[in-house]
């Protein structure tokens, strides 16, 4: 439920906070409440990964590219995401939640997402972001650049971020999968 308030907030209040473009740093601060905990009292990795929808919500809305893909008919769904925590989000601390756009192949987008407090990274996550179409089918990264062209200098894709979309891609039947399963 605490997701769905600041959902709510983020909609109401992005046109106050500072314009940008989509391949700008965009910085959040949330703090962390008492339904975000779980059962060892810090917060729960689930719920870093509803606000890593929040912090991307935000950069496109404030960018201005949310209200182009609507337009058009698109929707953002994520296709692959992974999260490496290093230190616990305790309850009643704040923290910032920076998203920034890293790069793209032809089907997707990679965003790097940091949640930082006290000058230090407590967890990041690299998410690739796929676009579909309400009509049916997807959208090439060359057809949502045509809407609004890239500003800027080009970002080079991470070796390491394509090698991982690459391993993380699944078989489209099940009888294609190798498993290690016995």
């Amino acid at each position: 439920m605490n997701l769905w308030w600041r959902l709510f907030w983020e909609t109401i209040t992005w046109r106050f906070r500072t314009k940008k473009e989509i391949g700008d740093l965009g910085v959040r601060t949330f703090r962390v409440w008492p339904t975000d905990l779980d059962i060892f009292a810090h917060m729960n990795n689930g719920v870093f990964v509803q606000l890593l929808d929040l912090g991307r919500y935000d950069l496109s809305l404030r960018s201005h590219a949310w209200q182009r893909w609507k337009k058009q008919g698109w929707y953002a769904v994520v296709v692959a995401e992974n999260i490496t925590f290093r230190k616990s989000l305790m309850p009643w601390m704040t923290f910032q939640l920076e998203t920034k756009l890293v790069g793209w192949d032809s089907e997707a987008f990679y965003f790097e997402q940091r949640f930082t407090a006290r000058g230090e990274i407590y967890a990041k996550a690299i998410v690739r972001i796929r676009f579909l179409k309400r009509a049916g089918g997807s959208v090439k990264t060359a057809e949502v650049f045509a809407s609004k062209p890239w500003v800027g200098p080009e970002p080079v894709l991470p070796k390491w971020v394509s090698d991982w979309a690459k391993a993380s891609l699944l078989p489209r039947l099940h009888e294609d999968a190798t498993s290690t399963w016995n």
